[in-house]
This record gives structure tokens, sequence and C-alpha cells, in this order.
């Protein structure tokens, strides 16, 4: 009778022992997700405001929360996409109003149907995320200093063009001019659901959140964003078209500031033009409790849309429980270090389980 010998030991390198083969349980999984530290502290922030403001659950009251939300969400969307790639974008809140200023005037001027004026202002805004994301490309300055450059052109720009052409710091009303109706429906119009009325710019986010998640986690595009954003040179090393993925980025950041801005323009008739200074602030900041690291490489864009959502429920909750909005400012700062410090947590925790 013969002895069977034990099967050998797998070597090392073998598919027996390649961690990428070991199934990962749900928990994991889950502690690994960069929006998993927005979506406790947006239940939290929920509860906290159902409690303390009775209306604010109602089913109004969360439209409106839903609509303050969605104005942020557009932009917070791309502008987190762009921190994961590792950069900033400081022109981002007065490129949307740039984008409403051109649809405004070039049709008014040229008395034409304003869906001119709205196309040529998505041609010259994709125009300014090109610009920005070339000067970083083909220079040595951080985006920082690129697009705070690009924010002071723009805010005086917004000014001087408007002032010139139409002696106002305001542009002239364009609500009687052919396809304006039509443009409201696309960009501001209300759909009702239940008899609750809600703002178009509620499915624009969500559809901005969809194609950006598809982007980031289905294709190719995405790995090179997070590539880039965990480090430029062995991004390059391994193939990396890092010039093509930042602009890409730029890009995307200014068709969301396209978006907002015909919303902002069809929903007013008319524009400020000093509107949009310090938004962008607001935007990178739902980015961050959204999940997104300023370092990049990490985040994702429904941890941004549910940044944007904290931001939304805050904003409206303290009206709704009839608190002093000059607070409001103040329970951003500490949302913002408190996400930051969950955030951290939550990717320390994932750590230590893998």
């Amino acid at each position: 009778m013969t002895a069977t010998a034990p099967a050998p030991a797998p070597s090392p390198g073998t598919k027996a022992d390649d961690e990428r083969l070991v199934k990962t349980s749900p928990l994991r999984k889950l502690m690994g997700r960069p929006e998993l530290g927005s979506v406790v502290g947006a239940v939290a922030v929920f509860l906290f405001f159902a409690i303390f403001a009775d209306s604010f659950v109602r089913a109004a009251s969360l439209s409106t929360v839903l609509y303050a939300s969605s104005t942020i969400g557009i932009m917070a969307v791309p502008v987190a996409l762009l921190m994961i790639g590792g950069e900033f974008d400081l022109s981002a809140g007065v490129m949307v109003t740039s984008s409403a200023l051109i649809s405004s005037m070039l049709s008014y001027q040229l008395t034409a149907n304003v869906w001119v004026g709205v196309l040529v202002s998505l041609v010259v805004t994709l125009g300014i995320g090109v610009f920005n994301g070339v000067m970083l490309t083909r220079t040595d300055p951080p985006s920082f200093i690129i697009t705070l450059g690009t924010f002071l052109m723009l805010t005086g720009m917004n000014l001087g063009f408007t002032k010139l052409i139409s002696d106002t710091v305001s542009t002239k009303s364009i609500a009687d001019m052919q396809g304006f109706s039509s443009a409201k429906d696309v960009f501001a119009s209300t759909f009702t659901i239940g008899g609750v009325d809600f703002k178009i710019t509620i499915l624009w986010w969500l559809a901005l959140v969809v194609v950006a998640t598809w982007i980031l986690l289905r294709t190719r595009v995405g790995n090179w964003i997070y590539a880039v954003g965990g480090g430029e040179m062995a991004a390059r090393a391994v193939g990396v078209p890092v010039n093509k993925t930042k602009i890409g980025l730029y890009m995307g950041v200014a068709f969301g500031a396209w978006i907002s801005g015909q919303h902002l323009l069809f929903s007013f008739d008319v524009v400020q033009s000093g509107e949009g200074v310090g938004n962008e602030l607001i935007y990178i900041i739902a980015a961050v409790i959204g999940g997104c690291l300023i370092t990049g490489g990490y985040g994702s864009a429904v941890g941004a849309a549910v940044g944007a959502l904290i931001f939304g429920m805050v904003s409206k909750g303290i009206v709704f429980a009839e608190w002093n909005p000059d607070w409001f400012k103040f329970f951003l700062g500490v949302m913002l270090l408190l996400a930051t410090l969950l955030n951290h947590w939550v990717r320390k925790r994932a750590e230590v389980t893998k």
C-alpha cells in the first residue's frame, strides 16, 4: 500500500495567494467607499433638523432642500472629479455668471433667438475650461495660481463688459425674445410629482451624478483620473495621457458652469454681473464633505452629491428651524471639520480591515 504525498504548498505569486482573488466581505467593501462618511453625516443632519424643525419633513420643504442642493450639486460633481484628478478650479463660481452673461448679452445685442446665445455660451465656457487645462499642463504654476488668475480675469470681464454694453451692472431682460420659453423649459422649468413642485435642476444634478459615476467606475478614463490624482509621474510612466485627462476635467467643470449659468439666466431673466464670487469654495467644500481628498486620487461623484445634499439641508434647515441665518457659516465650518474627521476615520478603518 502506498502513501499519498501531501499537496505541495503554493509558491508565492500563484493564484492561491493572490490577494486580488480573496473574497471581500460586503462590510469591507462598504467601509472602503469614499462616500460612506458623507452618507452617515447626511442621515445625522436630516434627523437633527427633523427633530428641531417640524416643517423640515414636509414634502414642499424637502422639494426646497433638493432644489438648493441641486444648484450646488451640479457644480460639485465635476469639481469632485477634478479634485480626484488632483487639481482645483477657483474660477468655477464666476464662470457660472460668465456663462449666463454671454447668453444674455449676445442674444439681446444680436436680437437673435436665445438659443444662439446659449450655444455660443457653451462654446466659450468650454473654451475657458480648455484655457485653464492648457495653462496648467504647459506651465509650472499650480492649479491654485492658474485658476485664481482666471477667477480675477472673469470677475473683471463680467463687470466691465456688462457696464460697457448695458450701462448697468445687470443685463437687460430677454424674457420676451424668441426661444426663451423653450430654453426655460430645459434649464429652469418645474415639474410636479404627487402635487409637489420640483425644479428641473434636480434632474440635471442626478444625470450628472450617474454619468460621472459611470465614467469613474466603468471606463478607462475613470482609471486615468484616479491615476493622475494618485501620482502624476507614476501615471505618465504607465502611459496615462495626463495632459488630456486634466484638460478634459477642466472642460467638465466648464460644462457644469454652463448648465448652472443657463439656469441662473432663465430663472430670473436678468443676470447680475457680480454674482458667483465665493461659490467656488462652496463647491469644493461639498466635494470634501463628500469624501474627496485635497491631495487627489480619492473620492466619488456620489459622495460629492451627498455633500451638496448636506449643504442644502443645513442652509434650508436653519430657515425652517427659524434660527438666525447669521450662524450658517458657523454650521458650515463645523460640518466641514466633522466630515473631514469622519472621512479620515472611515479610511483608517478601511485600511485596517483589508
